[in-house]
């Protein structure tokens, strides 16, 4: 039957489109030639009119870190540089904040300042590119984000514009002599990432479609102290999707419940619609049109256990046995929101809640201090991922006392998609892998195929996240 229903959707299609190979998606028409003939025998395909193709590995570093809406000052330099894991180099960085502002009335309500996600942005890149002898040597001081766009398309600093004011000018300056290059940054209130490629691989593999989203799922399910921002980008012919996430707060019974209905909402808010750059590139839509997804932050998720008997398990670091009562394992494993995504083994002790700024002690236990809040200890802090070529090199937790929470990060080696001419060019460390099986490319096809023809046009042509 779906060979039937695959035969009746290629005779709409002109042949061209179905040289794709598994994990390319719709983006690569513009890699094929325009001579497409409508009603050319498919079969009768010479070899040579095929486009040759192979993968190649990038590492992609993923990290997140709830900040407690504190501001970045400069003695977070040695903290940042142990979360950025920079011993071990890799060709992307992916970094997700929650509460670079404190969620009160003023700035959950209030209009966006892009003035702490700027200064993250500067350390981040001045501490990637310092480490590898490209100093950046002016402060970042204008704004790299469409903020006035809850999804769209990601403004450039480096796009030519007669309208460049002289700080723009000397972000270019200093954004051409870096090794990383921000591909893209998104802030909403509290919720923030930043996605830094390795400048050679941006041209090598041609990175296009660059979107960002933010969907707000907070107070009355609308306002922004909780929810994700989202990037959208193919590398090659692979798309990636990145969502930084914020989920709604509480070990209560039932709280859980709430986390769940967010991550649903995001699910189905989150959209890249189609735009006039785009041209004949047809990126993915949704989340979950993406060849590699990775879903990280402060889910929040908690433990199904009493806090002294929590507590007991953390002092023996009992991980295996803790894992047993968190929540969030349970929707990976037993049919929940997350059926079918991946996390790597937890070998580190939960990431919430300390007592303090400073302090290696958890929050509340018996006997608890005048003041403080009481704690069930909790992995809160997570990094998902979802598609097939990745796979997960290392997850850990760093010892940074700078918030109540302590970040998280992980280091991926995924597989690409790239032409030919471009598979003697491999990321750092690679090696070429084979092409993967024509019958697995024909499902693939079919299964994208299916999905934009169940979008809306709405869903292409605009963004109702933030309603």
């Amino acid at each position: 039957m779906e060979r039937k229903r695959y035969k009746s959707i290629t005779r709409r299609f002109p042949r061209c489109f179905f040289r794709n190979r598994k994990g390319d998606d719709p983006s690569q028409l513009s890699q094929i030639s325009d001579g497409c003939e409508e009603d050319a025998d498919f079969s009768s395909e010479s070899p040579e009119m095929i486009p040759s193709t192979g993968t190649n590995e990038l590492r992609v570093f993923v990290g997140t870190w709830n900040v407690a809406g504190r501001s970045p000052v400069g003695s977070l330099a040695v903290d940042l540089e142990d979360w950025l894991n920079l011993r071990d180099e890799a060709d992307v960085y992916v970094l997700g904040f929650q509460e670079i502002v404190p969620l009160k009335a003023a700035t959950v309500i209030g209009a966006e300042d892009p003035t702490e996600a700027m200064n993250w942005n500067l350390l981040i890149g001045k501490k990637l590119n310092d480490k590898y002898g490209y100093p950046w040597l002016t402060p970042m001081i204008h704004p790299v984000t469409n903020e006035n766009d809850h999804c769209g398309v990601f403004v450039d600093p480096e796009t030519p514009d007669s309208t460049k004011d002289q700080h723009k000018i000397q972000f270019e300056q200093q954004n051409q002599r870096s090794r990383y290059k921000l591909l893209a940054s998104k802030k909403m209130v509290g919720v923030f990432i930043s996605v830094w490629m390795r400048k050679e691989l941006v041209k090598r593999y041609d990175v296009s479609g660059v979107k960002v989203c933010s969907v707000a799922c907070g107070i009355m399910g609308y306002l922004g102290n909780k929810g994700s921002v989202s990037v959208s980008l193919s590398i090659g012919g692979t798309s990636f999707c990145f969502i930084a996430a914020h989920l709604a707060s509480g070990e209560k019974k039932g709280d859980e419940g709430r986390r769940n209905f967010q991550v649903s909402e995001i699910f189905k808010r989150t959209s890249f619609p189609r735009l006039q750059e785009d041209r004949d590139k047809l990126h993915p839509l949704t989340i979950l049109g993406h060849d590699h997804i990775f879903w990280f932050g402060d889910l929040n998720y908690r433990l199904y256990l009493e806090d002294n008997l929590a507590r007991q398990l953390i002092k023996h670091q009992d991980w295996r046995s803790l894992q047993k009562f968190d929540q969030l394992q349970r929707e990976l494993e037993h049919g929940g929101v997350f059926q079918g995504w991946k996390e790597g083994n937890i070998e580190f002790a939960p990431t919430y809640k300390y007592s303090s700024y400073n302090c290696n002690r958890y929050s509340g236990g018996i006997p608890s201090r005048a003041g403080e809040k009481q704690r069930t200890p909790a992995w809160c802090d997570r990094i998902l991922w979802y598609g097939e070529g990745v796979r997960q090199l290392s997850y850990f937790r760093s010892e940074s006392k700078f918030s109540d929470h302590r970040p998280v990060s992980a280091l991926f080696s995924t597989k690409i998609q790239v032409k030919s001419d471009n598979i003697s060019w491999p990321a750092s460390g690679t090696t070429q892998v084979n092409e993967i099986a024509s019958e697995e490319a024909t499902t693939t096809l079919l299964s994208l195929i299916l999905k934009e023809e169940r979008a809306s046009p709405t869903h292409m042509l605009t963004c109702i996240s933030d309603r």
